[in-house]
């Protein structure tokens, strides 16, 4: 298992050669939009991923590790997190956020600890999981 969330899982099968721009984006539970910009570099890759009108025309940021597999033939990313997930992640603004390690640091958390790559999702402190 690959323990940086900015490495891409060896199922994913990520070949450098391929721009995955354009590619849809598929989450366990259904589409999530297209990949608008990503980056390969070794330690800190990424997709930004333009979700359209699922959230209101907003772009999320996924750490490579989320990419479970890549569908060339199709031109698909899947990741392995549901849409609700991917949704509650720290808010991106391309503006603010592409290249701050502040928040690259927060959503490498989010999604380190958020299940299923991280381990068992425990809640807040003094709050049962639902």
């Amino acid at each position: 298992m690959n323990e940086n969330v900015w490495d891409y899982q060896s199922t994913a099968d990520r070949l450098a050669s391929v721009d995955l721009t354009g590619y849809k984006v598929e989450a366990t539970d259904g589409s999530i939009g297209k990949v608008d910009k990503h980056s390969d570099e070794v330690g800190a890759a990424y997709l930004v991923v333009d979700t359209g009108v699922w959230i209101f025309g907003k772009e999320v940021l996924l750490p490579a590790s989320t990419v479970i597999r890549i569908d060339s033939d199709e031109e698909k990313v899947f990741v392995d997190r549901t849409k609700q997930q991917i949704k509650d992640a720290p808010e991106f603004d391309r503006e603010k956020h592409l290249g701050d390690p502040g928040y690259h640091d927060e959503l490498g958390a989010y999604y380190g600890t958020n299940t299923p790559r991280g381990g068992p999702d425990l809640g807040a402190p003094g709050r049962p999981m639902a």
